[in-house]
Parts: structure tokens; C-alpha cells; sequence
């Protein structure tokens, strides 16, 4: 069920900043300039031999992932060339960088993108951003443009499914999915993306996850039970899966932001430093 419906409630910028768990500039290198865990990234490929399983390395391609200096919103930015092989992906660790809590939490997650969906990418979906344990239908909160052509942006916040119960599919019409279609966004613009929840893993039919681009409420995933369930230890913060262009300022946050926040971060890309 898709709504417009959102809170205004004013902060101050002080109360933004310390809201923040995470946030990674990417003006000098490739890791997080604040982190409660981790702060560089691993790598996740399939098993070269073993389908089902996955390899973990730490690190990254720097040939496919680096910093572009002064090409960012606001100074450098993270610039990404390549697909990697065997459906490779990096990842923060989510043990600490995020405000999971499984009696229940609340967060937000801003970044800024430069890409053209219909002409650079290489795969048939992309997921600038994908937090997940098991999968993007099965505890996974994301936003991704599809196979369409033009492409949609969509943005999923997928509820885990008990141990051999089937996750509900991704084009099934009661899927918790706010679909935005037909894309045009080009490769010389900037856009800002955030997600923003609440009521996450309470047991209570009333959750909601909402998307907002270029600090215009888009859509909201609402009235239905949310629990990503996730072990953080084995939970990744998945950034430019098969993605091609800029990505910037990176920031999650340990509350839902109003309104106003998401219009201040847009408006001043630069904040958070």
C-alpha cells in the first residue's frame, strides 16, 4: 500500500548529526569516516564451484572501486567502473553500523547518486544500496532499478520468512514494494535517495518504510508487519551491486527522519561533515 503521508517535526542540525551511526564521505578513501563497527569493506562472490555458497574476502577490487577526488556532491566521491565476476558485491558489515534491535527499531539511510540506469549499467538489476542476511525478498531492505526498459527504481523492505516457508516474489502484486517507473535520470546529474522506517521488528501491523528522492516523498511500504530478523553478524550493508557511475555521501542514521531532515540533507549536501 503506497501513501504520502509524513511527519514535519522540526530538528536542530545537532540533533541530525547525532543521529548518525554511519557515514562515509568517500572524499579521500574507500571506507567509512564514522562507523560503530566496521568501517572498510569485504567482498561476497558465489563459490566458483559450490552453487548456493558464497566467498567472503576482505577487501575490494581497487581497479573496479575508488575515490574520485572533487567530482562528488561534495568533494570526492566513491566511482565505481565495473561489474565484478561471479555476481561479486562489497559490503560493510552491519554489526554495529546499523540500529537493529529485534524487540524493535527505527532508522533512515541517505546517499546521493550519479548514474544514467538506461545507458551505463550492465546487468539486468542493479541495487545501489541492499541491506540483507538472506536475500533481497527475505530480510531485505533496498533500492534497485529493474530489468524494465526504461528502467524503474523500486524500493523494497521485504520481511524474513521462516526457515523453508517460500519469501513472497518480488512481481507479486502484494509484494512490500514501492515501484517508481521509468527512470530518466542521466549520467550528469546528481540525486539524492533516502529510506526511512519505523516500527521494524515489533510484531505490529504497523510498520512503515518509506522513499524519498530529491527530498520528494515518493511512496511508503505501511500497515504491515516488518521483521528483518537479521543475525548482524552476517548481515551485510550492500553498496553498488552491479552499479556504474558516482556514489556519495553515504549516511545511515539510528532514527526515522522528518520531513525537514530529508529536505536539509538534500538542500546541503555537505552537512554531515
Amino acid at each position: 500500500m503506497l501513501t504520502a503521508q509524513v511527519g514535519n517535526s522540526p530538528a536542530s542540525g545537532d540533533d541530525l548529526r547525532s543521529a548518525v551511526i554511519f557515514f562515509a564521505s568517500f572524499d579521500e578513501t574507500v571506507k567509512a569516516d564514522i562507523a560503530g563497527g566496521q568501517a572498510t569493506l569485504n567482498t561476497r562472490s558465489n563459490h566458483p564451484t559450490e552453487p548456493g555458497r558464497f566467498v567472503f574476502d576482505s577487501g575490494f577490487n581497487e581497479q573496479v572501486f575508488r575515490i574520485s577526488k572533487d567530482k562528488g556532491i561534495s568533494g570526492g566521491a566513491l566511482e565505481v567502473v565495473d561489474v565484478l565476476p561471479n555476481n561479486g558485491r562489497i559490503y560493510f558489515p552491519a554489526q554495529g553500523n546499523l540500529p537493529f534491535d529485534p524487540k524493535g527499531w527505527n532508522g533512515a539511510l541517505s546517499v546521493w547518486c550519479k548514474t544514467d540506469p538506461n545507458q551505463l549499467l550492465k546487468t539486468t538489476f542493479c541495487d545501489p544500496i541492499q541491506i540483507t542476511e538472506k536475500g533481497a525478498n527475505n530480510g531485505g531492505l533496498w533500492f534497485d532499478f529493474n530489468n524494465a526498459k526504461p528502467r524503474d527504481m523500486r524500493h523494497g523492505a521485504f520481511p524474513a520468512v521462516p526457515t523453508k516457508e517460500k519469501p513472497i516474489a518480488e512481481d507479486d502484486p502484494k509484494a512490500p514494494i514501492v515501484l517508481v517507473p521509468k527512470i530518466d535520470w542521466k549520467a550528469d546529474a546528481w540525486h539524492h535517495v533516502v529510506l526511512t522506517w519505523s516500527g521494524f521488528d515489533t510484531g505490529k501491523s504497523d510498520a512503515v518504510s518509506q522513499i524519498y528522492i530529491d527530498s520528494k516523498l515518493i511512496g511508503a511500504i505501511r500497515d504491515c508487519p516488518i521483521a528483518m530478523q537479521w543475525d548482524l553478524e552476517k548481515t551485510g550493508i550492500y553498496v553498488a551491486v552491479n552499479y556504474i557511475g558516482l556514489l556519495d555521501e553515504l549516511a545511515i542514521f539510528r532514527r526515522a527522519l522528518s520531513a525537514n531532515e530529508v529536505l536539509r540533507l538534500y538542500r546541503e549536501p555537505a552537512f554531515l561533515k
